[in-house]
C-alpha cells in the first residue's frame, strides 16, 4: 500500500536555500552528469555553487558493471560512505543536491541518501538554472571540507528485484521511466534490446518538469501518476534503462506524497538475462 510519505520535503527551491545558507548551511553537492556528455566534472571546473563538492555518478553513486547487474548498478555502501565523508557530509548534515538536467542526476543522490538513511536530504528545484535565475552566485573555487562522519545504512528506501518488478506489473503498478519511442521498442540507443517488461506503463519522466525544468506541483504530479493507475491501494514500482532516471520518477511520486519502490538494474539488468519476457508496442 503506498503509504503518503511524512518526510521532509524532497525538493527546495534556490529562495529557499539562499536563505537556507544565510542561518544554517547544508553540505552542497554537485551532481551534474547527462549520458552522452557533456563531462560533469568539466562543468562544475567552470563554475559551480559556492562551497560545492563534485560528485560523479559514473565512479562515486555506481558500482561497478558485471555479466549480470544494469549499467549503474547501485554502488557498495561502504565506498558511499567514504565519498560522502570526503565531502564533508555529516550524520547530522542537511544535504542539498543539484545538476543541471531538471534532477535526472541529482536524483540519484537524492534517492542515495535517502536510501543510505539520510531524510534531510534534498534536490535543488529547478537546479543550476534556478539558482542563477536569482541572482545566485557561482564559484570555481573548490573547497576542501573538513572530513564528515556520515555513516550509511542501506535500506531506508525500498528495492525489487527484476522477479519482484515482474509481479508488481501484474499485482500494482510498474512504472517505466524511459522515453515512449523507447517503451514501445521503436528505438533503442543504448541497450541491446529494445522493449519494455510485459505490463509496465509508460510514464517519460520528462513529463515530470515544467518547461523551464523545474517539477511539476504536487498537485498536478498526483493528477499525472493518477492518470497512470496509481491509487493509494496499489503498489507502485519504477525503472528505466540503467536506474538513474528512475530515481527522478520516485522523486516526483514522493513530491506527490507517494512512496515507490525502484527496480536499481532496471531495463539493462532485464535483457541480460535471455529467458525475461520483452514486450513491444503501447502495452
Amino acid at each position: 500500500m503506498n503509504a503518503k510519505l511524512e518526510i521532509l520535503s524532497p525538493l527546495i527551491s534556490a529562495a529557499e536555500l539562499r536563505e537556507l545558507l544565510r542561518e544554517r548551511p547544508p553540505v552542497l553537492l554537485d551532481v551534474r552528469w547527462r549520458l552522452g556528455g557533456p563531462d560533469g566534472a568539466g562543468e562544475y571546473a567552470k563554475g559551480h555553487l559556492p562551497g560545492a563538492a563534485y560528485i560523479d555518478l559514473e565512479n562515486d553513486l555506481s558500482g561497478p558493471v558485471t555479466p549480470d547487474s544494469g549499467r549503474h548498478p547501485l554502488p557498495d555502501a561502504t565506498d558511499l560512505e567514504t565519498t560522502l565523508r570526503h565531502a564533508g557530509v555529516r550524520t547530522d548534515s542537511d544535504v542539498v543536491v543539484y545538476d543541471d538536467w531538471g534532477g535526472m542526476s541529482a536524483a540519484r543522490a537524492w534517492w542515495l541518501l535517502r536510501w543510505g538513511g539520510m531524510s534531510a536530504a534534498r534536490v535543488l528545484d529547478g537546479g543550476l538554472t534556478s539558482w542563477k535565475a536569482i541572482g545566485g552566485q557561482v564559484t570555481t573555487d573548490v573547497p576542501d571540507p573538513e572530513p564528515g562522519d556520515v555513516v550509511i545504512v542501506p535500506g531506508s528506501m525500498p528495492t525489487v528485484s527484476a522477479d519482484e518488478a515482474a509481479d508488481l506489473a501484474r499485482t500494482g503498478v510498474l512504472l517505466d521511466a524511459r522515453a515512449a519511442e523507447r517503451y514501445r521498442g521503436e528505438t533503442e540507443p543504448v541497450d541491446a534490446v529494445a522493449g519494455h517488461i510485459p505490463r509496465a506503463r509508460s510514464a517519460p519522466t520528462t513529463e515530470n518538469n515544467t518547461p523551464e525544468g523545474g517539477f511539476r506541483a504536487p498537485d498536478e504530479l498526483r493528477r499525472r501518476f493518477a492518470a497512470l493507475g496509481v491509487e493509494p491501494s496499489n503498489p507502485v514500482g519504477v525503472y528505466c534503462g540503467s536506474g538513474v532516471t528512475a530515481a527522478h520518477e520516485v522523486l516526483a511520486l514522493a513530491t506527490a506524497g507517494i512512496a515507490a519502490s525502484l527496480y536499481p538494474g532496471s531495463w539493462s539488468e532485464w535483457i541480460r538475462d535471455p529467458a525475461r519476457p520483452v514486450e513491444t508496442g503501447e502495452g
